[in-house]
């Protein structure tokens, strides 16, 4: 499969042990964020830290001269948060008071894509396949998440139960709501960031990703995905356990649905939609993209009929194109903005509602099981 190991060079941040914590929650969004933010306190305020800090270093790069800053600007887009998803602003106040963090510190995380207009130009790579090509006939999701090195210590699962919306089990970090991961009904999301020329101020691309998780039907995940008053948008793979799946590409002012004619559905950073190719920013700066995507498409059509929870593990742990490869690893010499390695990987088996979770790289760390419980 092309996995092969990563020089003995290889700086890549582990974690500091082998199974993710698990976090319960249940009851209303704001006692959620409560609970959320009371168990991983540390976690929350550690990643505050990381942006300030991130922030200090970088501020010519971000276009932000200091984190008040950053708040002043984070601001900009509550106000469409509070009219169009009050119940996850609620969770981010949960979160707060919880952490003992100002909620303007846990709005800054939620709204930092769009604050530093997507001046992180980090990846992920998603993957989704049906019963027509899996050897047991179920439906099965692969993600990497990509992200800054850092908040590899700050992830974490959550096994969550709204008093209103279905179950769900997904993963995040630090103060971020969850957004990845699968519901009850039998709805799942990974989301991939892409890259729009026509971002505004708008509902936060996370709190819009957060809704998808809350939907019943496959209908209503992709109209939470397109919420009309969104900031931009990402691309989220969504599937359900009957074998549907789509990419639906989303910017602030378009969106495009990608189903699946073959069973498989796969995606990394850029645009494929034409409509959408057209009002990418920064195209030329998607190379590693393209090349994560086209090796995934390879690596699923070689073991297409046979695919399983093994062979999307060695998929998501795939080294062609070393160290920005599917596997994502860091390269030292690389700016702060642009150091990034996966800091977790995930395996949703939506036929057994289970969801496997690597701690960090998938190429060295174990895959562990967690159910989303009845």
């Amino acid at each position: 499969m092309g996995t092969d190991t990563p020089p003995s060079s290889d700086s890549t941040l582990r974690p500091p042990t082998d199974r993710l914590p698990l976090v319960r929650l249940e009851g209303s969004h704001g006692e959620m964020g409560l609970q959320l933010g009371r168990h991983r306190a540390a976690q929350v305020n550690a990643m505050i830290e990381m942006y300030r800090r991130l922030f200090a270093e970088a501020s010519v790069e971000l276009g932000i001269d200091n984190w008040q800053e950053a708040i002043l600007h984070a601001h900009k887009y509550l106000p469409f948060a509070e009219e169009s998803t009050p119940q996850y602003v609620e969770e981010m106040r949960g979160i707060a008071e919880g952490a003992g963090a100002p909620f303007d510190d846990i709005l800054v995380l939620n709204c930092m894509e769009a604050i530093t207009s997507d001046a992180l130009h980090l990846g992920c790579t998603s993957l989704a396949v049906g019963p027509e090509v899996t050897a047991g006939g179920s439906v099965l999701i692969g993600h990497n998440e990509d992200w800054i090195p850092e908040d590899i210590h700050n992830v974490f699962v959550v096994h969550a139960r709204p008093e209103e919306e279905p179950a769900y089990l997904a993963i995040t970090y630090g103060g971020l709501l969850p957004n990845i991961g699968f519901n009850a009904c039998g709805i799942a999301q990974c989301c991939d960031s892409v890259y729009p020329s026509d971002a505004r101020v708008g509902v936060p691309r996370i709190l819009v990703a957060r809704g998808v998780l809350a939907a019943r039907t496959l209908s209503d995940a992709i109209r939470a995905a397109s919420n009309r008053n969104r900031d931009a948008g990402y691309n989220h793979l969504i599937a359900h356990e009957s074998g549907e799946m789509y990419n639906v590409e989303v910017s602030a002012r378009r969106f495009e649905m990608l189903p699946s004619d073959d069973g498989t559905v796969a995606h990394a950073n850029h645009y494929l939609h034409p409509s959408m190719q057209a009002i990418e920013k920064n195209s030329g700066d998607l190379i590693n993209s393209r090349v994560r995507l086209n090796r995934a498409r390879h690596l699923i059509a070689a073991r297409r009929g046979s695919l399983d929870q093994a062979a999307i593990q060695a998929i998501l742990a795939d080294h062609m194109n070393y160290p920005q490869s599917i596997c994502n690893h860091i390269v030292e010499d690389d700016t702060p903005l642009d150091r990034q390695q996966t800091i977790a990987s995930l395996i949703i088996d939506l036929s057994a509602r289970t969801m496997l979770v690597s701690w960090g790289t998938p190429c060295s760390n174990e895959f562990f099981a967690y159910t989303l419980e009845p």
